[in-house]
C-alpha cells in the first residue's frame, strides 16, 4: 500500500514536472505551487505509512518547521542566506515568507535522509538477503558521514533551485555578491545557508525521528527514485529547456555527490538479486518440491 501510493504520487509529481518548460506566466507560478504542494505530500505520506506518525511529524517539524523559521529570520535579517525579498506570485505569504517555501525544504529533505541511510549502511538487505547493517545502529563515524551525505544531498539542490527560481522573479536578492561563475543574482552566502541550515536539520532529524529511520527497504524505493528523478531532470531542464547551463553544471556536479553513488548502490543491489545462487539451482523433483 505504501509504495502504491507513493509512486502514484511521484507519477502525478512528475507529470506536473514535464509540463513546467511548457508554461509560462501565472500558470507557470501555479503549476511550481503545485508541484511543491505535491512534494511535500509525497515525502511526508511516505514517511507517515513507512514509518508511522513520530516520524512524519518529525520531518514536519525539523523541515517544514525549521524550514519556515529560518525563512522568516533569512528575510527579516538576511542572516544566514543574504538579503532577499519574495515577490507575490508563489501564494500567500506569513512573515514575508510564501507557505509554499518551507514545504520545498521538507519535499526534498526526507528523499536526501534515506539516500544517506542507505548510502552509509541503512540498506535493508545484501545480495545474499541478511541484513546489511550490523545491530547497534551506526558507529559515530557512520553518523558523522551520513549527516554529511544529507547535507549535501539537499543543499546541492539549491544549485538548481534558487538559479531557477530568481530567473523567473520569484525571489531576489539585494547584494547578489560574490556569485559562482555563472550564477549572477544569487550570492555564495545563499548557498552556504543553505548547508549550514542542512546541517542542523538533518542532525536533529534522527533524534526526533527514532531508530526508525536509521534503515531503508523497498518500501523506499520511490523516494530514491523522486531524488534520482530529480537529479537528471533537473540537469536535463536547465541545459535543455530553461537556457540556464550554467546551473546545470553546478548542479549535476554538487548533487553528483549523493546521486550517483545511490544509483550504483540499487543497480548493484538490484544486479545481486538477479544473481542469488537459489535462482540459479536447478529443480530437483521431491527435493525440492515445497519450493
Amino acid at each position: 500500500m505504501t509504495r502504491r501510493i507513493s509512486w502514484t504520487l511521484l507519477a502525478v509529481l512528475v507529470l506536473a514536472q514535464i509540463c513546467y518548460p511548457l508554461t509560462t506566466g501565472a500558470t507557470r507560478a501555479g503549476l511550481t505551487v503545485a508541484t511543491v504542494v505535491l512534494g511535500w505530500l509525497l515525502s511526508v505520506g511516505h514517511a507517515l505509512l513507512s514509518r508511522g506518525l513520530r516520524v512524519a511529524v518529525a520531518l514536519v517539524a525539523v523541515a517544514t518547521g525549521g524550514g519556515f523559521a529560518i525563512e522568516a529570520i533569512g528575510v527579516a535579517t538576511g542572516v544566514p542566506f543574504g538579503s532577499y525579498d519574495y515577490s507575490g506570485e508563489l501564494g500567500p505569504k506569513l512573515a514575508g515568507v510564501p507557505l509554499i517555501i518551507p514545504l520545498a525544504w521538507t519535499w526534498m529533505a526526507w528523499p536526501a535522509w534515506l539516500a544517506a541511510v542507505r548510502l552509509t549502511g541503512g540498506g535493508a538487505t545484501a545480495a545474499d538477503g541478511s541484513r546489511s547493517t550490523a545491530g547497534g545502529g551506526p558507529t559515530v563515524g557512520r553518523w558523522v558521514g551520513r549527516i554529511a551525505l544529507a547535507t549535501v544531498g539537499l543543499a546541492a539542490w539549491d544549485l538548481f533551485l534558487d538559479p531557477q527560481m530568481v530567473a523567473e522573479g520569484y525571489w531576489v536578492w539585494r547584494d547578489a555578491t560574490p556569485a559562482l561563475p555563472g550564477l549572477a543574482g544569487i550570492p555564495v552566502s545563499n548557498y552556504l545557508g543553505w548547508l549550514l541550515f542542512a546541517v542542523l536539520m538533518m542532525s536533529a532529524l534522527r533524534p526526533l525521528a527514532g531508530p526508525a529511520a536509521e534503515h531503508t527497504d523497498r518500501r523506499d524505493h520511490p523516494m530514491f527514485a523522486l531524488y534520482l528523478w530529480t537529479y537528471l531532470s533537473s540537469i536535463l531542464a536547465h541545459a535543455v529547456f530553461l537556457d540556464l547551463p550554467a546551473s546545470a553544471l553546478w548542479g549535476a556536479a554538487a548533487m553528483s555527490v549523493t546521486a550517483v553513488p545511490l544509483a550504483v548502490t540499487l543497480l548493484r543491489a538490484q544486479r545481486g538479486r538477479h544473481l542469488r545462487p537459489e535462482a540459479h539451482q536447478p529443480h530437483r523433483p521431491g527435493v525440492d518440491a515445497t519450493r
